[in-house]
């Protein structure tokens, strides 16, 4: 699909050349996203200014997330502990570590509220997952959570469930935080993704002063991370001195596999222009270091590169050490899991959910201070006093 083709003097050739990039751009759009694809856009013209109103409104939202929360803004009040439970966990894959910081927070808050947690790891494929949510039903849980996949992938053991009378608590199982009715969710734990999509473009476009080369890391068969990437791209386009130059959806569960060889390939087309990521998770950038490295580009960067999301301690350790990742918007995942807990505690009681949306934030190696995860204070004291525990 890139490969270079020699340039000759005819104008005839010319035209022709053009003509044929430009169908396969619009063919590769009409195509859509396809599991391990690859979408490079054809060259475009980008404003030799840049965007300095979207640059000025980019620079003051980096600000303010770059702030670290003083005060817990969650929930204060709610029913005291209900005892005995026990959950079930199914993660996408477990070697996401946003899925495996969610699990270590809910392992710690159940802990603290007196249930038992199991863990059943999906191993990221269609059929591990269907099996794994075959297994947590066949359990009979107080309550089983969607650990970071399609709810819509497993919908006869979603359904089994809701005819067993088990609630269902997910983690970036829908696009929106908050309950869900089709599918049926008690709520849903997350971030909210325009915000973190915006964030994540708008401190590219604050960091590079409106001029950038991008490339974005996706997986397309994600429908959150799908999403994601479709905010990214969006927000990005808003500044006409930022150019989209590839679009690279690569699933999770094969990213250590490909990423490497992508980013090889990406260098070599991109020599210069590539000069800021942005992937929907940091894992990515573990996996392309390798290749940034063999090609002898800094750890500092360019390629200047963004996580949006998930925050996980090896993230945090590359932005500190100054190893081929600049910053990350990340999820609070230990507070995640205790807010899992503390909805299950809710639904056990018979109350509505929580409510309660993470606010956004922008770490970085200058307001990190050497943390290996963005741990917001103030919930752990606010959970115990709510439970009573």
């Amino acid at each position: 699909m890139h490969r270079t083709r020699k340039a000759t003097a005819s104008r005839t050739s010319q035209a022709a050349r053009s003509l044929s990039l430009a169908l396969l751009a619009a063919a590769v759009a009409l195509t859509g996203c396809q599991r391990g694809s690859s979408n490079a856009p054809a060259p475009s013209t980008t404003g030799p200014g840049g965007c300095p109103a979207v640059q000025a409104e980019a620079r003051a939202a980096v600000a303010r997330a770059e702030q670290s929360e003083t005060a817990w803004t969650g929930p204060t009040t709610g029913p005291s502990a209900v005892s005995g439970r026990t959950i079930v966990f199914v993660a996408q894959t477990m070697t996401n570590p946003g899925v495996a910081g969610v699990a270590h927070g809910l392992r710690e808050a159940a802990r603290v509220i007196g249930w038992q947690v199991r863990v059943i790891d999906g191993g990221g494929s269609p059929a591990g997952i269907q099996a794994a949510m075959g297994e947590a039903v066949a359990l009979r849980p107080s309550g089983i959570v969607i650990g970071g996949f399609d709810p819509g992938s497993t919908s006869q053991q979603v359904a089994a469930a809701g005819a067993a009378g088990i609630p269902l608590v997910g983690w970036h199982a829908v696009a929106a935080p908050g309950p869900s009715r089709r599918p049926p969710l008690f709520t849903n734990v997350t971030t909210r993704v325009e915000d973190v999509a915006g964030i994540s473009a708008q401190w590219i476009i604050a960091h590079s002063g409106g001029r950038a080369g991008v490339v974005l890391f996706t997986d397309a068969s994600v429908p959150f991370a799908k999403r994601k990437s479709d905010l990214i791209r969006a927000k990005l386009a808003t500044c006409a001195g930022v150019r989209l130059l590839a679009y690279e959806n690569i699933p999770i569960p094969d990213a250590s596999s490909r990423t490497p060889r992508e980013v090889a390939s990406l260098l070599a087309r991109f020599p210069g222009a590539w000069t800021h990521s942005v992937a929907i998770n940091d894992l990515y950038f573990a996996d392309a270091a390798p290749a940034f490295r063999a090609a002898g580009r800094k750890g500092t960067g360019p390629p200047f590169n963004i996580g949006a999301g998930d925050g996980d301690p090896s993230a945090f350790q590359r932005i500190n050490s100054g190893q081929y990742q600049s910053a990350t918007v990340p999820e609070p995942l230990t507070q995640q899991g205790w807010q899992i807990v503390d909805e299950f505690n809710r639904a056990f009681s018979g109350r509505p959910a929580s409510g309660y949306v993470a606010p956004t934030h922008v770490s970085t190696a200058a307001n990190s201070a050497g943390a290996t995860s963005w741990d917001p204070p103030g919930y752990r004291e606010a959970y115990r006093r709510i439970w009573g525990r």
